[in-house]
């Protein structure tokens, strides 16, 4: 097995979320790549500790996205190759930027929603009204909406934690609209043999269940 499959493999065992594990991926390609596809079990930390420098000093990332890469390429000696790295000098660090946040006042929200159509402005009203991260938002799924209860119930959300939230009433007749194109769309696709979609962690469709005598 590849490595890039190990480490999709470990990834997985430890169900964590497909941008984690796409993630992961991209840094170790990166790493191997900048030191000349040299195999990471023939490196260590001098050669992680370059390729973080030259991500903060040539790429000028920021200060998560290094330490994103550095937890992606200790996930990868840890767990892929069994060789636990000890605590790394990172060599360079990326500066965390000093700025204040930018708060929109309320009229200001919602002129920009008003500007809004079509789905993104569906999307940006569940963001503001339900409070919703974007992930959250464009992955949520029918049976978790709760017209009746003014609920929205989110399952494995950030830290792989269910939690729930309240439905915005402003948004709740645009969502309806939505999910009734959605049926439509969804029966015509039956019609044609489509509407399929990708379950994480399912059975495929060639794998049977024993049965009893």
């Amino acid at each position: 097995m590849r490595l890039l499959d190990q480490l999709r493999a470990q990834i997985r065992l430890r169900h964590f979320s497909l941008r984690t594990e796409d993630a992961y991926a991209g840094w170790v390609r990166r790493y191997i790549v900048f030191h000349g596809k040299r195999h990471p079990d023939q490196m260590g930390e001098a050669e992680i500790r370059d390729f973080l420098s030259f991500l903060a000093v040539e790429r000028n990332v920021a200060a998560s996205t290094q330490n994103q890469a550095l937890a992606a390429l200790l996930f990868l000696y840890r767990e892929v190759l069994g060789r636990p790295l000890k605590a790394i000098d990172v060599g360079v660090q990326a500066k965390r930027p000093e700025r204040l946040p930018v708060v929109l006042n309320r009229d200001e929200v919602r002129r920009v929603l008003d500007a809004m159509t079509g789905a993104s402005s569906l999307v940006a009203g569940l963001l503001y009204g339900s409070g919703l991260r974007l992930t959250e938002a464009l992955e949520l799924r029918v049976k978790d909406v709760d017209f009746d209860r003014g609920e929205i119930r989110l399952r494995d959300g950030k830290g792989r934690k269910d939690r729930v939230t309240m439905l915005s009433a402003a948004v709740q007749p645009r969502l309806r609209v939505h999910l009734e194109f959605v049926r439509q769309l969804h029966e015509r696709d039956l019609k044609k043999g489509a509407g399929r979609v990708v379950l994480p962690d399912a059975l495929p469709e060639n794998i049977r269940m024993p049965t009893g005598n």
